[in-house]
Protein backbone atom coordinates (compact mmCIF):
# COMPACT_ATOMS: atom_id res chain seq x y z
CA UNK A 1 0.00 0.00 0.00
CA UNK A 2 1.32 3.44 -0.43
CA UNK A 3 0.43 6.32 1.31
CA UNK A 4 -1.49 9.31 -0.08
CA UNK A 5 0.31 12.80 -0.38
CA UNK A 6 -0.98 14.50 2.65
CA UNK A 7 -3.09 17.90 1.69
CA UNK A 8 -0.14 20.01 3.49
CA UNK A 9 1.86 18.76 0.18
CA UNK A 10 -0.75 19.11 -1.92
CA UNK A 11 -0.78 22.59 -0.78
CA UNK A 12 2.65 23.69 -0.33
CA UNK A 13 2.64 24.16 3.06
CA UNK A 14 6.23 23.73 5.17
CA UNK A 15 6.41 21.08 7.46
CA UNK A 16 9.75 20.99 8.82
CA UNK A 17 9.46 21.64 12.80
CA UNK A 18 10.16 25.08 14.89
CA UNK A 19 12.85 25.15 17.80
CA UNK A 20 10.86 25.50 20.65
CA UNK A 21 12.54 29.01 21.47
CA UNK A 22 10.48 30.45 18.13
CA UNK A 23 6.87 29.63 19.39
CA UNK A 24 4.57 30.09 21.97
CA UNK A 25 3.25 26.63 23.72
CA UNK A 26 -0.12 25.73 24.45
CA UNK A 27 -0.57 23.67 27.68
CA UNK A 28 -4.25 22.30 26.82
CA UNK A 29 -6.42 20.34 29.46
CA UNK A 30 -3.77 18.52 31.53
CA UNK A 31 -6.02 17.97 34.15
CA UNK A 32 -6.21 15.67 37.02
CA UNK A 33 -9.54 14.44 35.09
CA UNK A 34 -7.89 12.07 32.90
CA UNK A 35 -5.63 10.31 35.22
CA UNK A 36 -8.03 8.37 37.22
CA UNK A 37 -11.70 7.52 37.54
CA UNK A 38 -14.17 7.46 34.38
CA UNK A 39 -12.17 9.75 31.81
CA UNK A 40 -8.64 8.21 32.81
CA UNK A 41 -6.37 7.93 29.07
CA UNK A 42 -4.49 4.66 28.43
CA UNK A 43 -1.01 6.75 28.00
CA UNK A 44 -1.56 9.69 30.76
CA UNK A 45 1.24 9.74 32.83
CA UNK A 46 3.61 9.38 30.28
CA UNK A 47 2.36 11.75 28.36
CA UNK A 48 2.05 13.97 31.53
CA UNK A 49 6.00 13.27 31.61
CA UNK A 50 6.85 14.05 28.45
CA UNK A 51 4.51 17.49 29.09
CA UNK A 52 6.35 18.64 32.22
CA UNK A 53 9.70 18.23 29.93
CA UNK A 54 8.52 20.39 27.46
CA UNK A 55 7.60 22.81 30.26
CA UNK A 56 10.64 23.05 31.45
CA UNK A 57 12.28 23.23 28.15
CA UNK A 58 10.33 26.24 27.14
CA UNK A 59 10.69 28.01 30.65
CA UNK A 60 14.32 27.44 29.91
CA UNK A 61 13.81 28.63 26.36
CA UNK A 62 11.89 31.90 27.40
CA UNK A 63 8.96 30.53 24.71
CA UNK A 64 5.76 32.34 26.34
CA UNK A 65 3.65 29.53 27.89
CA UNK A 66 -0.60 29.25 27.77
CA UNK A 67 -2.38 27.12 29.98
CA UNK A 68 -5.50 25.91 28.98
CA UNK A 69 -8.59 24.15 30.95
CA UNK A 70 -11.90 22.39 30.04
CA UNK A 71 -14.86 23.27 32.55
CA UNK A 72 -17.31 21.06 32.55
CA UNK A 73 -19.08 22.73 35.62
CA UNK A 74 -19.71 21.70 39.44
CA UNK A 75 -19.48 17.53 39.72
CA UNK A 76 -18.43 16.82 36.52
CA UNK A 77 -14.89 15.68 35.80
CA UNK A 78 -13.84 18.71 34.72
CA UNK A 79 -14.73 20.62 37.91
CA UNK A 80 -11.65 23.01 37.68
CA UNK A 81 -12.91 24.33 41.26
CA UNK A 82 -12.55 20.58 42.33
CA UNK A 83 -9.28 18.76 42.53
CA UNK A 84 -10.41 16.23 39.61
CA UNK A 85 -10.37 18.98 37.69
CA UNK A 86 -7.37 20.61 38.64
CA UNK A 87 -4.00 21.13 36.21
CA UNK A 88 -1.74 18.50 37.71
CA UNK A 89 1.06 19.92 39.88
CA UNK A 90 3.49 18.51 37.50
CA UNK A 91 2.27 21.02 34.62
CA UNK A 92 0.96 23.79 36.99
CA UNK A 93 1.43 27.32 35.89
CA UNK A 94 4.08 29.32 37.12
CA UNK A 95 3.46 32.96 38.12
CA UNK A 96 2.68 35.12 35.47
CA UNK A 97 1.42 32.48 32.88
CA UNK A 98 -1.88 32.96 31.31
CA UNK A 99 -4.83 30.58 31.80
CA UNK A 100 -7.51 30.69 29.85
CA UNK A 101 -10.95 28.55 30.71
CA UNK A 102 -12.69 26.81 28.24
CA UNK A 103 -16.20 24.60 27.08
CA UNK A 104 -15.74 23.43 23.75
CA UNK A 105 -13.36 20.97 22.40
CA UNK A 106 -11.55 24.04 20.41
CA UNK A 107 -10.14 26.49 22.84
CA UNK A 108 -10.29 29.40 20.35
CA UNK A 109 -14.06 29.45 20.53
CA UNK A 110 -15.69 31.55 23.30
CA UNK A 111 -12.65 32.28 24.88
CA UNK A 112 -10.41 34.78 25.86
CA UNK A 113 -7.22 32.48 23.77
CA UNK A 114 -5.99 35.01 20.93
CA UNK A 115 -6.80 37.66 22.57
CA UNK A 116 -4.06 36.18 25.17
CA UNK A 117 -1.63 35.62 21.99
CA UNK A 118 -2.15 38.91 20.81
CA UNK A 119 -1.04 40.33 24.37
CA UNK A 120 2.14 38.03 24.57
CA UNK A 121 3.05 39.46 20.70
CA UNK A 122 2.25 35.80 19.77
CA UNK A 123 3.96 34.86 16.15
CA UNK A 124 2.05 32.55 13.72
CA UNK A 125 4.07 29.28 15.39
CA UNK A 126 2.22 27.67 18.33
CA UNK A 127 3.15 23.94 19.59
CA UNK A 128 0.17 22.41 21.19
CA UNK A 129 0.29 19.74 23.73
CA UNK A 130 -1.88 17.82 26.22
CA UNK A 131 -5.48 16.05 26.03
CA UNK A 132 -6.96 13.78 24.60
CA UNK A 133 -5.40 14.18 21.23
CA UNK A 134 -9.05 12.87 19.26
CA UNK A 135 -10.87 15.97 20.71
CA UNK A 136 -9.03 18.75 22.47
CA UNK A 137 -5.74 18.73 20.54
CA UNK A 138 -6.98 17.65 17.01
CA UNK A 139 -9.87 20.73 17.13
CA UNK A 140 -7.73 23.20 18.78
CA UNK A 141 -4.77 22.49 16.13
CA UNK A 142 -7.88 22.84 13.65
CA UNK A 143 -9.00 26.30 15.45
CA UNK A 144 -5.60 27.46 14.98
CA UNK A 145 -4.93 26.03 11.50
CA UNK A 146 -8.43 28.45 10.71
CA UNK A 147 -6.88 31.46 12.30
CA UNK A 148 -3.46 31.59 10.32
CA UNK A 149 -1.50 29.36 12.97
CA UNK A 150 0.49 27.23 12.67
CA UNK A 151 0.66 24.51 14.94
CA UNK A 152 3.26 21.95 15.83
CA UNK A 153 1.50 19.09 18.21
CA UNK A 154 4.46 17.14 20.49
CA UNK A 155 3.06 13.61 19.97
CA UNK A 156 4.93 11.55 23.21
CA UNK A 157 2.88 14.43 25.07
CA UNK A 158 -0.63 13.70 24.23
CA UNK A 159 -3.11 10.69 25.26
CA UNK A 160 -6.37 9.44 24.38
CA UNK A 161 -8.56 6.56 25.57
CA UNK A 162 -10.07 3.61 23.59
CA UNK A 163 -13.81 3.79 22.32
CA UNK A 164 -16.44 2.09 20.31
CA UNK A 165 -16.76 2.45 16.99
CA UNK A 166 -19.93 3.00 15.06
CA UNK A 167 -20.32 -0.81 14.45
CA UNK A 168 -20.04 -1.15 17.77
CA UNK A 169 -16.22 -2.71 17.70
CA UNK A 170 -13.53 -1.12 19.87
CA UNK A 171 -11.29 1.18 19.11
CA UNK A 172 -7.97 0.97 21.02
CA UNK A 173 -6.73 4.14 22.13
CA UNK A 174 -3.59 3.50 19.98
CA UNK A 175 -5.31 3.18 17.43
CA UNK A 176 -7.22 6.12 18.07
CA UNK A 177 -3.73 8.17 18.96
CA UNK A 178 -2.31 7.34 15.77
CA UNK A 179 -5.17 8.04 13.68
CA UNK A 180 -5.46 11.64 15.58
CA UNK A 181 -1.62 12.02 14.76
CA UNK A 182 -2.03 11.39 11.19
CA UNK A 183 -5.59 13.54 10.59
CA UNK A 184 -3.48 16.54 12.24
CA UNK A 185 -0.42 15.94 9.97
CA UNK A 186 -2.25 15.77 7.21
CA UNK A 187 -3.44 19.32 7.05
CA UNK A 188 -3.45 21.60 10.45
CA UNK A 189 0.18 21.58 11.27
CA UNK A 190 3.48 19.27 11.55
CA UNK A 191 3.44 16.59 14.69
CA UNK A 192 6.73 16.14 16.46
CA UNK A 193 7.09 12.67 17.40
CA UNK A 194 9.09 14.21 20.99
CA UNK A 195 9.87 17.22 23.04
CA UNK A 196 13.69 16.60 21.59
CA UNK A 197 12.42 17.03 17.96
CA UNK A 198 11.69 20.57 19.12
CA UNK A 199 14.78 21.31 21.02
CA UNK A 200 18.83 21.21 20.47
Amino acid sequence: MTASLTLRALSGLDNTLPRLADTTLIMIDFQNTYRSGVMALEGAEPALAAGARLLAAARSAGTPVVHVVNDGGEGTPYDIRAEIGAISPEVAPADGEPVVVKRFPNAFHATDLEKTLRSLDAGPELVLAGFMTHMCITFTAQGAFNLGYRPTVVAEATATRSLTAPDGSTVPAATLQTGSLTAIADLFGPVAPTVGHLIG
